[in-house]
């Protein structure tokens, strides 16, 4: 179960840079064990029960939203927006609030950013919880947009291919990202309907329909989705397609939690597995009759007992 509803004893906007500034809240124990929460997308935000995962009387809680995202402005910016922007953004923010060494806390997009942060600055992580593992490569993308998740959701499917034309549809993502970042905005925004529509669709073990109202509903849409395929698109500006599971050698003296929805449809368990072959080290949870999203009971069970214990282990 959750921890209670809280509210950010501070908030901080702080100049990133290239024109970014980044929203940034700090809840719980202002002299708690540090952990930095990183949202998924790309291209998602904050939500209030991101604060939930932790103790607040335990942890001090830092929580941002990354570029062109949420309460950051400018929002939906794809200029010098990349995974290395974000890395050393989230250095930024450690040196800011006075963090020596923080634990990094990431699901789905948000375990991809976390490995890429916790490889390029081992030194100042004290562990790692991760969810819903995605690792941006060739065949995780094909599985989501092209070929794969179609065979689960036929009918959902069908919604998601009917804004490209036929003969566009052998390369599905290149095609919506054209039109999200063209020059139509009725076309764009139709679009980034459809797009973030079978984002939710695959988000859940069965359908929500709040979530598929949230994530097609208001101003955030076509930016949430312009950021999605801005990153898909160029790989996840990676200079490989391993270069993650390359990169756990530099994290494996770390303690690390991986939780993974066995049904999840879109980041597919054997992402999840692939990295915990490569870092034995890790406790590698694969929660049974569970999805993607962080709030599924079995998923958020694993989540609360993982902090609980990083809080005693680091307390």
């Amino acid at each position: 179960m959750l921890y209670p509803p809280i509210s950010p004893y501070a908030t901080h906007r702080l100049d990133v840079g290239d024109g970014h500034v980044l929203h940034i809240e700090e809840a719980g124990r202002p002299d708690g064990v540090p952990v930095v929460f990183l949202h998924g997308g790309p291209g998602g935000g904050l939500t209030p029960t991101a604060r939930q995962f932790f103790d607040p009387q335990r942890y001090r809680i830092i929580l941002f939203d990354q570029r062109g995202c949420g309460q950051s402005t400018p929002l939906g910016s794809l200029s010098h927006n990349t995974t290395g922007d974000l890395v050393a953004d989230i250095e930024k923010i450690r040196t800011r609030l006075s963090v020596d060494r923080w634990l990094v806390f990431g699901g789905s997009w948000g375990s991809t950013l976390a490995l890429a942060y916790a490889q390029s600055h081992p030194a100042v992580v004290t562990g790692l919880i991760l969810r819903g593992i995605y690792l941006v490569r060739a065949a995780e993308r094909e599985w989501g947009i092209q070929r794969g998740l179609d065979r689960l959701q036929p009918e959902e499917w069908q919604r998601f291919i009917a804004p490209i034309p036929v003969d566009e549809r052998d390369d599905m993502l290149a095609a919506y990202h054209r039109r999200l970042v063209g020059a139509d905005p009725a076309e764009a925004r139709l679009c980034a309907d459809a797009w973030m529509r079978w984002e939710a669709i695959g988000s859940t073990l069965t359908p929500d329909r709040a979530l598929i109202d949230t994530l097609t509903a208001d101003e955030t849409v076509l930016p949430a989705a312009q950021i999605l395929a801005h990153y898909l698109v160029n790989g996840g500006f990676f200079t490989s397609e391993t270069q993650l599971l390359d990169g756990v050698d530099r994290i494996r003296h770390l303690p690390g939690v991986i939780i993974q929805g066995r049904y999840d449809q879109c980041c597919p368990p054997i992402t999840a597995y692939d990295l915990a072959t490569r870092w034995p080290e890790a406790d590698f949870q694969m929660v049974p009759a569970a999805g993607h999203s962080s709030l599924e009971p079995g998923i958020t069970e694993r989540l609360i007992a993982a902090t609980n214990r990083f809080a005693d282990l680091l307390d």
